[in-house]
This record gives C-alpha cells, structure tokens and sequence, in this order.
C-alpha cells in the first residue's frame, strides 16, 4: 500500500486507474480541474464510485497552477496516510482532430501543465513518474510496428506534438534530478466510459440517432484497439515498477481494420448501418500498429481482451447508461 497522486482523475483512462490503485488497497490523491472539453456531468460520473471510496480524496484543481497544486499535496490526506510516492500523469487536453486550430490552448495544458506536475514530483521527492503520452507521436511512421526507439519526430497534429514535447522535458528531469519516469503510449483505448470524441461514441451515438456514421477513407486504416482492462493492467505493473527513464507502448498487437470494425459494430447491434465516406482528415495517421515486446519485457504485460469482446462490453455499458441518464445521448456529444 501506498499513495499515488493521479491527475485527470475524472478521465477516462483515469477513472478506471484510480478504481483498480483503491481496489488493490492505495490511497489515491485525484486531482482534475472538469474542464469543458466534454460533459462535467459525465465526468462526474466516472469518478462516482471512487468518491464514495475511504481512501480517495478528490482535488479539483488545474494543474497549470504549481503553487495550488503544490498546497494539495501537502493537504490533501489525512494524518494516517501514507506520503505521495507515486504520480500517475493522465490529465491532458486530448484529441488530434480538436487540437486542429487550438494550439496555443494544447501547449499551455499539455506543455506547460506537464512541467508544474513534473515540479511538484521533483519538490516532494516521488519515487516514480509515470507519464501517459500517447501513440499519436509515432505519426506515419514508416516503420511497421511502432517500436519506441522510432524517431517519433514527425507529428501530425498539435496534440501530437505536444505529447511528444513532454516525453523530452520528462527525460530532461530525468537526467537532471534523477526523477524515475515510465512513459507510456496507449495505443486506440477503448471501453466504458470513453470520451464523446473516440471511437466508438462516434460510431455508435449516430445509430442511436438514426444518422449516417462517418468513415474517414476507403475503411483500410487500421489500428491496434486496445480495451480498457489491458490498459490499466499494464498502467498497475508501470506503477509498480521503477525504471529510470523508459518509454513503453500499450497495445493490443492485433490491427482491426475501420471496414472490419464497422463489420463486427453491425454484427453486435443486428442491424445494417448506414455509412457516409470521408476523405481521411490530415492529422490522421494511415494505421497503427504497436510492437508489444518491450512491454511484455519489462511490465509482463499481455493483453487479454479481443476486440469482438470489448466493443461488446462497451455496448452493455452505453446501453446501461441510455437507461439511467436522462441526457446521456446529449453528454456524449462529440467536441465542436
């Protein structure tokens, strides 16, 4: 037992990060600042069962203000907790497609948010840094699979690239102050409570409405659609697992092609979907496709969820939700 500070609490990956740390018996410091990304509401309710938890405090705060998050550190648990030795960094202004004409909005959260939380880590003397950063870096990467020793240099959004940019400042504290960090490079999550912007909010909210889905290209991009279970199992062994300074992808190593998600979608819901197509938007890469080895190595990691059993598993969910909120069509929304 320990206690672990994890930004963006409230989150998707985070939510699920918090409950499986308070399952296993941390204390859990969550710290998220709601912003208006997508649904407060709904971010409330990711974070519903871990507030009801004894050992979890939750600090809304933004985590571009050091000084703030500093003083909830020091105050944020009770005497009989332990100190703060692990940081979970998940809090992060996500998604390719928004980060399109919202720059400087994605450097100061991602960027310079990063670098208060880094500073907080290095003040308080953290025995690890475990940063999330995301497949995006790899771009079209002319590699196949991704492997982490790929330049990653060549972004291809914003987002991106400002992921990209706090994998190298956290390498810097790395080097400089001996402070422990694992990054980690989900690849295409999935599961309960995934954003409005993610697949598959924005395939399956349409066939609720009895709209058209949108496929971007001709349904041959492909990517490695990793479900949410696999993430937080290999999110706990990086937790766990001081390194020094490593970079890990998180996949599930199997590609799923757009055609053949969409295939296996209209399978699950027993209907024919109606399909509009798109030219595949520039921030996009082709396909994704992980190298698992270094994870297997290091964390033991293995992912166990197929794609046919987890996109199933987000579909009893999103059903379950249609049933108990009221406006749930509504919070799951995409981002203008």
């Amino acid at each position: 037992m320990g206690a672990i500070l994890v930004t963006g609490a409230a989150g998707f990956i985070g939510s699920h990060v918090v409950e499986a740390l308070l399952a296993r018996g941390d204390w859990v410091v969550g710290v998220d600042n709601f912003d208006p990304f997508y649904s407060a509401a709904r971010k409330r309710r990711n974070i519903a069962v871990a507030l009801a938890h004894p050992r979890f405090r939750l600090v809304e705060h933004d985590i571009r203000d050091g000084t703030g998050l500093a003083a909830c550190w020091e105050r944020a648990l009770p005497p009989e907790a332990p100190a703060i030795s692990v940081v979970a960094h998940l809090a992060a202004r996500a998604g390719p497609r928004s980060s399109l004409g919202q720059e400087r909005l994605y450097q100061d959260i991602n960027v310079r948010g990063t670098v208060e939380v880094l500073e907080c880590a290095r003040r308080f003397g953290v025995r690890q840094f475990v940063l999330t950063s995301t497949s995006s870096v790899y771009g079209n990467s002319p590699r196949s699979p991704f492997r982490e020793d790929d330049p990653a240099d060549r972004p291809l959004s914003p987002y991106a690239a400002t992921k990209r940019a706090t994998e190298v400042i956290a390498h810097a504290y790395h080097h400089i102050y001996g402070l422990t960090v694992t990054i980690l490079r989900p690849f295409s999550v999935y599961g309960p409570r995934g954003r409005p912007d993610m697949t598959p909010a924005l395939f399956v909210v349409p066939v609720w409405r009895g709209e058209p889905l949108i496929r971007f290209g001709d349904g041959s991009a492909g990517r490695n659609y990793t479900y949410i279970d696999d993430i937080v199992d290999g999110f706990l062994a990086a937790v766990d697992r001081p390194l020094g300074y490593e970079i890990i992808n998180l996949a599930n190593s199997q590609e799923v092609t757009l055609a053949a998600y969409f295939r296996v979608l209209g399978e699950l819901l027993e209907r024919p979907l109606r399909i509009e197509q798109r030219p595949m938007p520039a921030s996009d890469p082709e396909r994704t496709r992980a190298d698992i080895g270094k994870a297997r190595r290091l964390l033991g990691y293995e992912p166990r969820t197929s794609f046919p059993i987890g996109l199933g598993r987000y579909l009893d969910w999103f059903r379950a939700e249609l049933q108990a909120v009221p406006d749930f069509l509504a919070q799951m929304t995409p981002p203008a």
